[in-house]
């Protein structure tokens, strides 16, 4: 036991090392991004500007595209992650909610800076290729959030079709509440409420007219 005690300690520092290494080519590559532009920014500033080489970044990014695309995949599987955890009482809108203000505070909390993931979005938005790789990655994300609430139900996704409308509503709303927050000052807690603002307007947009004051 004794042995393998030091052996844990050596994997779990180089975990750490690799994360630091993964966060801080991000960071730079943001900040070259919102100085240079996108296209204009070659993979080899990026790792200059973190002192590591070229062949380091391609171990953890297939290309630049691959990592602003990472900060969706992450936010993705932060809320799937979320999505299960929430308790099983809770209808499936109530635990969509719960999941997404939760996967916002683990994500803030990973990162140094918590507006980076404005600085993503925008950028998205102000490209066309990548906005176009975004909806991609998003829906190629759905079958994760549809398997979870296929589970909490405890319904067959492949015959109900529940499962796969909430995902898509969510994806939608999700949307719609970062265009919300890109035009705020992009404060984490405006984001949340911009999706909860959303998820208030849900069910009453489904039935029922329509009145003024809604």
């Amino acid at each position: 036991m004794s042995l393998d005690a030091p052996a844990g300690a050596d994997v779990g520092r180089r975990e750490r090392k690799k994360q630091r290494t993964r966060d801080a080519l991000m960071e730079a590559a943001m900040e070259l991004f919102q100085q240079r532009g996108y296209h204009e920014t070659s993979v080899r500033e990026i790792t200059d500007a973190v002192d590591v080489s070229e062949r380091t970044f391609f171990r953890y990014f297939a290309s630049k595209e691959d990592l602003v695309m990472s900060f969706v995949r992450d936010g993705t599987v932060a809320f799937a992650d979320m999505l299960a955890a929430q308790p099983p009482r809770e209808d499936p809108l109530t635990a969509a909610r719960g999941a997404f203000h939760t996967s916002l505070r683990q994500m803030s909390a990973r990162s140094s800076d918590p507006r980076s993931y404005l600085s993503v979005m925008r950028l998205i938005d102000s490209t066309p290729s990548l906005l176009a790789a975004y909806l991609r990655a998003v829906h190629e994300h759905d079958d994760e959030i549809i398997e979870v609430f296929a589970r909490r139900e405890g319904v067959d996704p492949a015959t109900d079709r529940r499962p796969r409308v909430l995902a898509a509503v969510i994806g939608a709303m999700t949307f719609l509440a970062n265009e919300d927050w890109q035009a705020s000052d992009g404060d984490t807690d405006g984001r949340a409420a911009a999706f909860d603002a959303y998820t208030d307007a849900l069910l009453p947009a489904l039935s029922g007219h329509w009145t003024a004051d809604q």
